[in-house]
């Protein structure tokens, strides 16, 4: 399966959720169905102790699904194994009209890098990194020839993406169905 990608990437406290979020509320509200996966560093648990699905994982499980009338998750513990790609994870999804990946900063796929002024680290990557198409800045930035984005213009951001991807909400196309 062929999912149509794009990245926001940018390095610590950039503004990389909140403009993943704020795109994805954007999209969905034109009619797009919108997956998102997130790339994290570090351990994370979205299940805790005191709860099945951990007491299942702690004693064992490779894989643990939760399973309710309003959502499913499924935990895949790597154990020995190596952390899968975005390919890998990419296969795993849904159709859906896009991908919102935010991270996978050296990925391939086509990104939008995020500058804040209050960010870790504000070395530029996109003098690097010729998949990056565009920045969003908080700031007067240099784009080496690159679109600038306001963080705010989350608009002008998603029109940006959706012509990069060659997607369209359903209501530019008649013969689709809502």
């Amino acid at each position: 399966m062929s999912h149509r990608v794009f990245g926001i990437v940018g390095w610590k406290n950039s503004g990389k959720t909140t403009l993943t979020s704020r795109l994805i509320a954007e999209l969905s509200g034109r009619g797009l169905r919108i997956a998102a996966v997130k790339h994290a560093h570090h351990a994370f648990d979205i299940d805790h102790e005191g709860t099945d699905s951990f007491r299942h994982r702690s004693a064992g499980a490779a894989e643990v699904a939760i399973v309710s009338s309003r959502r499913w998750a499924l935990i895949h513990e790597l154990q020995d194994e190596e952390e899968p790609g975005l390919e890998a994870m990419l296969e795993r999804l849904s159709p859906c009209d896009l991908v919102l990946v935010e991270g996978y900063k050296r990925g391939p796929h086509p990104k939008i890098e995020c500058r804040r002024s209050g960010a870790k680290d504000t070395a530029p990557l996109a003098a690097e990194d010729p998949a990056i198409l565009a920045i969003a800045a908080d700031h007067d930035t240099e784009g080496g020839g690159l679109p600038l984005f306001s963080l705010e213009d989350i608009s002008g951001i998603a029109d940006f993406i959706l012509q990069q991807t060659g997607s369209e909400a359903p209501d530019a196309d008649p013969s689709r169905p809502v």
